[in-house]
């Protein structure tokens, strides 16, 4: 799946697909914390309802949580630096987040490799309530948009689905 995307701040994106071309012209449209889904087969918006952010993301292994609620990581975990590890050749700090008591999020647990040199995050592992890891994300090809570094790839890898990865 290819796709573009555009930011304004941590509050409003917008993720416009471009192919396979089965999907090409939806988009995903993220205002603080609610989401909709413009889907040009049948010319609708749809707004995604809370109770389906852990739902997947048209059909890949990214959920809807993974689109919108990336800036939340800040506010609705506690964090702890765990110990710094090489990732893809880049010096990283390992640190896990725990969800807050009262925190709307989907996962309990996220384990994130923050780049010491970009301050991107390269990798990040979700875990369920039972501290079961769900899924690995990872980042790749940095590169430099609009004055920003900025990964142009990610890879979303279930733990459950031994050898699947989706781009």
């Amino acid at each position: 799946m290819s796709m573009k995307s555009w930011t304004k701040g941590q509050d409003l994106s917008l993720v416009l697909v471009t192919a396979p071309a089965k999907d090409k012209g939806s988009a995903s449209l993220k205002r603080q914390r609610e989401m909709w889904n413009w889907l040009p087969n049948i010319e609708r918006v749809v707004k995604i309802a809370p109770s389906m952010l852990g739902q997947s993301w048209m059909g890949s292994d990214f959920t809807n949580d993974d689109l919108i609620n990336q800036s939340s990581i800040v506010v609705d975990y506690t964090h702890e630096l765990v110990k710094e590890e090489n990732f893809d050749g880049e010096q990283t700090w390992v640190i896990d987040a725990y969800a807050k008591p009262d925190a709307p999020v989907v996962w309990s647990k996220v384990k994130l490799w923050i780049s010491k040199e970009t301050f991107l995050q390269r990798k990040a592992e979700f875990y369920d309530e039972f501290d079961e890891k769900v899924n690995t994300m990872q980042t790749f090809d940095i590169k430099e948009l609009g004055g920003r570094k900025v990964a142009t790839r990610m890879e979303m890898i279930p733990a459950d689905k031994p050898g699947r990865r989706q781009k």
